[in-house]
């Protein structure tokens, strides 16, 4: 009869726990939320037509001929700007004001504007309001601001520009035979000399009027310390009410008189009102001299009486066309009738003798 193997109670239970392993909780289940999901398929449009290429710089800051953050550039942009949303704006020379002279002309033109405004309003026929805030007295730099004007005056933006470039159709971004990195893409590349760029500090508007420098009939006024009066709309109340003020002269413009305004007649006041010369104004894209502003501020009625004047005068030359032509048909029809009663009578005369 065999032996049996006596094993020891530890040997055993090392035994039992590798042939029955126990079950341990996970250290980080899985729950439904984080599984992995299946990805479905890019749909057809976007695997045929690539997508466009991202641009390498804001929208708002595009590449420029000159840094845009240079106080001299945002000058420009500001002259830009104000040059093509000013349809009436008046050049004054300054010479040495003080900050204390232009807050008393300041204070003294809004004050009689205000005045013009009230009164315009009062009427039987209201103008559009526009208030002193919006008609701004500011000193400009006349560099910057000629440099502006001409920007303003000769460059054309628009893709039918023939001094701007055109992508070919070859680099569109919506091609897909175009590639991602090719230079040429409109917007992609942050060149300054790219010809798609058509703001006004960009390059290709550098050079289109970099030969027009003194071309402009407002380039000999652009010179010396300036400043300048805007206005939002063209308007002769408000520029008859502003020359008063600014440049007055009897008697189209007089002066307030002391006893309705005592702070016009200030030291003060009149010593910065006698260091700004009158040199022109530039009225929907023309430039006038001193006797044509003041024609354009006489204007009664405003451009409603403007507008008066001028049917008036047509209507006088229709009438005196009207009454030419009629006298000469006149004329004529008297001619031919004298001739005719001539000729009855000569044939009367002659039937009478024969009988």
């Amino acid at each position: 009869m065999s032996t049996r193997a006596h094993v020891c109670a530890c040997c055993l239970r090392r035994l039992t726990r590798k042939s029955h392993p126990q079950w341990r909780p996970l250290l980080h289940p899985k729950h439904a939320s984080t599984a992995s999901a299946i990805t479905p398929a890019p749909p057809i449009e976007q695997t045929i037509v690539s997508a466009p290429p991202l641009a390498r710089y804001p929208p708002t800051k595009p590449p420029s001929h000159r840094p845009p953050e240079f106080r001299k550039s945002q000058l420009h942009r500001q002259y830009t700007s104000l040059l093509r949303s000013t349809p009436l704006m008046l050049l004054f020379q300054h010479n040495n004001l003080k900050a204390t002279e232009w807050m008393a002309v300041r204070r003294e033109l809004a004050s009689a504007l205000q005045q013009a405004h009230d009164q315009a309003s009062l009427g039987d026929n209201p103008q559009q309001p526009i208030p002193s805030q919006s008609i701004k007295l500011q000193i400009i730099q006349s560099r910057i601001f000629s440099a502006a004007l001409r920007v303003v005056e000769y460059w054309d933006p628009s893709p039918s520009s023939p001094s701007q470039g055109t992508p070919s159709p070859s680099s569109d971004p919506l091609d897909p035979s175009t590639q991602s990195s090719v230079s040429n893409i409109p917007n992609a590349p942050p060149d300054p000399a790219d010809p798609a760029l058509t703001h006004a500090l960009s390059r290709t508007a550098h050079k289109a009027v970099l030969s027009r420098k003194k071309s402009h009939p407002l380039t000999p006024l652009l010179s010396g310390p300036l400043a300048i009066l805007t206005f939002p709309t063209v308007s002769p109340a408000h520029l008859k009410t502003a020359l008063s003020i600014l440049a007055p002269r009897a008697p189209g413009f007089p002066a307030p008189a002391r006893r309705v305004n005592p702070g016009y007649h200030d030291p003060v006041t009149q010593a910065g009102l006698q260091k700004l010369l009158l040199l022109g104004a530039w009225v929907e894209g023309s430039v006038f001299d001193m006797e044509g502003t003041r024609w354009v501020g006489g204007i009664e009625g405003g451009l409603e009486g403007l507008r008066g004047q001028l049917v008036g005068m047509l209507q006088g030359v229709g009438a005196g066309v009207t009454g030419t032509l009629e006298g000469v048909g006149r004329g004529l029809w008297f001619t031919v009738e004298g001739r005719r009663r001539v000729l009855e009578e000569e044939e009367g005369k002659g039937d009478g003798e024969s009988a």
